[in-house]
């Protein structure tokens, strides 16, 4: 008797996950939006999971271990999230990606950028619309400034923003009004070979500000539109510095046009000294609101912008003049610091990994560590470390 026991009753089948036939990539999706999710919470259950597995231990139905113990050590968030699973849809925001044309891609994901893989605090989940080669083919240069830019300053950022386009070189910016903005119509209206990448705080299918369609249509016809916030994620306040970060990341010199004392575009230039990024201004109007924070740049030994050519000769790319700008400030390491260095310059590793990769002991390397990190040769994230800046030649 097909399909019943010797009682007649149905025979059970082994239940199914909800959401069991969806690829990883959905459940990394569906996890970014989890109530009073952060970069430091999806990164702690990402680590060493896949995103189904990582859903399945917000959600209590795996026991936490390492990092994501510590997150869900509050009980009142894990009851949130535990809820939270139970209630939601978990493939409405894959279906979402699939309908505007979004690839999404996590930590640990084999398509995920190698540029950023590297980076101290890497997207846990990225969505991108677009030409997602541009990771890792050509040059790159960010253009960033104040939203409140003059006339002098949008000019400027249009002019640098064509010239360096049709040098080839792609041009990285928030697409927010002002500085960045024009940096891209310059592009725009280049047409190439260099191409648009556009870093933005919200959804890939939220667009702001409003008037920007018709450019964020064009960076993703001709480039690559990227955000770590999932399709329907309104820009809110604390996403912009998230964002600069990764405006900083995708960058081998940063280029800030105009920016007032504490402006934004100033946080995209801290987030590149961090990471061992060039930072060049273009000067300003001594009593310009609009330039104090360039003016200040340049007084702290950031290089001067007149025209693109002065940003080729940072990238090595224009050869009319005299050597490149910048040359590597950080002393150079100590030689019994360098196996230490070696261990960490292809992946993060940990001070246990450390140890046995240098084959030196626990002591030694944790010397060795904080000297590497106090010369700005290591960076460190929740006990992982790794190389940061232009690489040890």
């Amino acid at each position: 008797m097909s399909g019943s026991d010797t009682n007649g009753s149905a025979a059970q089948a082994p239940p199914v996950e909800p959401g069991a036939d969806l690829p990883e990539q959905a459940w990394a999706a569906a996890l970014s939006i989890f109530p009073a999710m952060s970069l430091h919470r999806l990164t702690a259950l990402l680590r060493g999971r896949s995103p189904s597995d990582a859903f399945a231990v917000a959600t209590g139905r795996r026991a936490p271990r390492g990092m994501a113990a510590k997150v869900l050590a509050d009980a009142e968030l894990r009851e949130r999230w535990r809820r939270h699973g139970a209630s939601c849809s978990i493939g409405e925001t894959w279906d979402r990606c699939q309908e505007i044309g979004a690839h999404v891609t996590y930590v640990g994901a084999s398509d995920y950028p190698a540029l950023l893989a590297t980076d101290r605090d890497p997207p846990p989940v990225l969505f991108v619309r677009g030409d997602t080669a541009l990771f890792d083919e050509g040059r790159r240069v960010a253009i960033v400034g104040t939203r409140n830019a003059t006339a002098a300053g949008r000019g400027a950022a249009f002019r640098i923003g064509a010239d360096l386009t049709a040098a080839g070189v792609h041009v990285v910016s928030g697409l927010a009004r002002g500085i960045d903005g024009c940096a891209h119509r310059g592009a725009a209206e280049t047409g190439g070979p260099g191409r648009p990448i556009g870093v933005v705080a919200s959804g890939l299918d939220v667009v702001y500000p409003r008037e920007h369609r018709q450019l964020w249509e064009h960076v993703v016809a001709t480039g690559l539109l990227v955000s770590e916030a999932a399709p329907g994620t309104s820009p809110e306040a604390f996403r912009f510095p998230l964002r600069n970060r990764i405006i900083a990341a995708l960058a081998e010199v940063v280029v800030v046009v105009e920016s007032r004392e504490k402006g934004g575009s100033l946080i995209t230039a801290a987030a590149a000294g961090e990471r061992g990024i060039p930072v060049m201004a273009v000067p300003g109007a001594l009593h310009s609101h609009a330039s104090f924070g360039t003016n200040n740049l340049l007084r702290e030994g950031s290089g001067a912008v007149v025209d693109a050519s002065d940003v080729l000769i940072a990238l090595s790319l224009e050869h009319r003049r005299a050597v490149p700008v910048f040359a590597e400030q950080r002393a150079r390491p100590r030689r019994d610091d360098l196996a230490v260095y070696e261990a960490c310059a292809s992946e993060p590793r940990t001070v246990d990994s450390i140890t046995l990769c240098a084959g030196i002991g626990f002591v030694e390397t944790a010397m060795s560590l904080a000297r590497l990190e106090q010369a700005g040769w290591l960076g460190s994230t929740d006990g992982w470390y790794q190389a940061i800046g232009a690489p040890l030649r």
